[in-house]
């Protein structure tokens, strides 16, 4: 499975029934990938617990898990660490860093440690700024746009497609909130991949 075919498809969030095998695959064994005791490739601690954060704020557990129990922040550190470009892993990373350097502006304390109001306020505020880069790209001539749906580079775009894609790739995410089997058939993380695997930069 090509790195940029699998990397396509995190723009489809909700959508993801539709995904073909290999591509659901790919991200099924990322899930099964994960150890017993959680480990992280290339988010630090402090990095790692607002991932966390951030997520739990988009799909937080209600009478079904949510995305921290799933285990999402473990599925992005891979995704970022072994599927990401150095470009997009760096444009992520400052993201993350942007998180926090607001909510220190605001609140005088990281992301982690504001108040649930306050990290909502964040979150709304990064939400608003991708729909309107999303309003400035869809409003450009169609030459300067050319064939993208999406602004590039908005991190909250890439998080929320992140969190998404992991949330409802998990076994719980997508067999309690979606009703759905991942492949007909029982979930099995061993599913064999089309090829060995993602190179980085490819």
């Amino acid at each position: 499975m090509d790195r940029r075919d699998v990397l396509r498809f995190l723009a489809l969030g909700s959508a993801l029934p539709a995904m073909p095998g290999g591509v659901l695959a790919a991200f099924r064994e990322i899930h099964t990938s994960l150890g017993s005791v959680p480990s992280l490739k290339i988010f630090t601690p402090e990095q790692n617990a607002t991932v966390i954060a951030l997520s739990d704020l988009l799909i937080p557990a209600t009478d079904t898990p949510g995305a921290k129990s799933t285990r999402v922040n473990e599925f992005i550190d891979r995704i970022v660490a072994d599927w990401y470009s150095e470009e997009e892993r760096e444009r992520f990373l400052a993201g993350l860093a942007d998180v926090d350097a607001r909510s220190e502006r605001l609140f005088q304390k990281d992301f982690v440690h504001a108040s649930a109001a306050q990290q909502s306020e964040i979150l709304c505020a990064l939400g608003e700024e991708m729909a309107e880069a999303r309003e400035a790209l869809a409003a450009a001539p169609r030459g300067y746009r050319g064939s993208a749906a999406e602004p590039a580079g908005n991190f909250y775009l890439m998080f929320r497609e992140l969190t998404l894609t992991g949330y409802f790739t998990s076994e719980a995410g997508f067999t309690l909130q979606l009703h759905e089997e991942i492949i007909p058939g029982r979930y099995d993380g061993c599913v064999p991949l089309p090829s060995a695997g993602p190179t980085k930069g490819t």
